[in-house]
């Protein structure tokens, strides 16, 4: 086949050279069966994504050495458009030599990006990049069928940017650390939005049940409450009764300090807490691995440190009896 074969007039110089040898000649299209399997000592792995009925589904095989969960080999069939079929052949290939741990974090933007002729230039037109998405979520299917787990647990079930594989979690966890307040900023730490653009904001080709202008905002929102909240709270420390400083100590010494000595097999014990001289003293005991640890008295320095900051006053001291 020719370039004009699959695409006609100019259209086909939206997409590389490498997307339409793929399409045209793909490399890895074909199936294994289990005596493939068999022959090479391997447990043959069969996933299927999408749906043939409406012409868009892609069907992966893994032959996967069991011993060392390696991905020896890899097939695929397609029931797709020309670049489904390019996508799921890259795809396919990207797995091979991968364990099925590595393989789950090959996404559609790895594929995409491994059919660029030059690092510049897409490989094919943002509105087809949802056709490269079945080549992360067929991995994914597989990967569960090997794991005998559920797909969907091991696929995030919010994903906001489908082009470029982004979940909510991610977008807010990067709003977090970088303040970030606009797209623009978001766009400096991912991939999010910069395909079809859909999830932008309203208005696209595709409706969202949430958008990035959305989250920015909730976020923003939630951060302001936080930063609210914790300006009282250090308003409000030093002006608490006695009983009350007393139980925002126990906690905070609960919730927070426990668990992360626990993670190193030690606790600590409230003993006592005294006000003496405007200073509020807490007299704690070391538990577990804490009581013989000999960076003792730096984790006590930097209990102290986490209980001024939490609450905004130097106006407390720790002690270790």
């Amino acid at each position: 086949m020719g370039r004009n074969d699959l695409l006609s007039g100019n259209v086909w110089e939206q997409y590389s050279n490498k997307v339409i040898e793929r399409m045209n000649n793909p490399k890895f299209l074909g199936e294994f069966s289990e005596e493939d399997a068999k022959k090479r000592s391997a447990k043959l792995v069969v996933a299927d994504f999408g749906s043939e009925a409406c012409g868009d589904a892609v069907r992966l095989y893994w032959l996967v050495d069991p011993k060392t969960d390696k991905i020896i080999d890899a097939r695929f069939k397609s029931f797709g458009c020309g670049t489904a079929i390019a996508s799921s052949d890259m795809m396919t290939e990207l797995t091979i030599g991968k364990t099925v741990d590595e393989a789950m974090k090959i996404t559609n933007l790895d594929v995409e990006k491994a059919l660029r002729d030059n690092p510049d230039t897409p490989a094919f037109p943002p509105q087809k990049m949802h056709c490269s998405v079945m080549a992360y979520d067929v991995i994914i299917e597989a990967a569960a069928k090997y794991k005998g787990e559920d797909a969907e647990k091991l696929r995030d079930s919010e994903i906001v940017c489908e082009c470029a594989r982004v979940t909510r979690g991610e977008i807010e966890k990067i709003i977090k650390e970088h303040n970030v307040k606009t797209v623009q900023e978001l766009q400096k730490y991912t991939d999010a939005g910069k395909y079809c653009k859909s999830c932008v904001a309203p208005g696209g080709h595709e409706e969202k049940s949430v958008y990035l202008v959305d989250i920015i905002a909730e976020v923003q929102e939630e951060m302001k409450k936080e930063k609210l909240k914790e300006s009282a709270q250090s308003e409000d420390f030093e002006k608490m009764s006695f009983l009350n400083k007393v139980k925002a100590i126990e906690k905070f010494i609960d919730e927070k300090i426990k668990p992360m000595l626990a993670m190193d097999g030690g606790s600590l014990e409230l003993v006592d807490i005294r006000e003496e001289n405007g200073v509020t003293n807490i007299y704690v005991k070391y538990l577990g691995a804490c009581a013989t640890c000999a960076s003792g008295v730096m984790t006590l320095m930097a209990i102290e440190d986490e209980l001024k900051r939490h609450f905004k006053t130097d106006k407390i001291k720790l002690h270790q009896i």
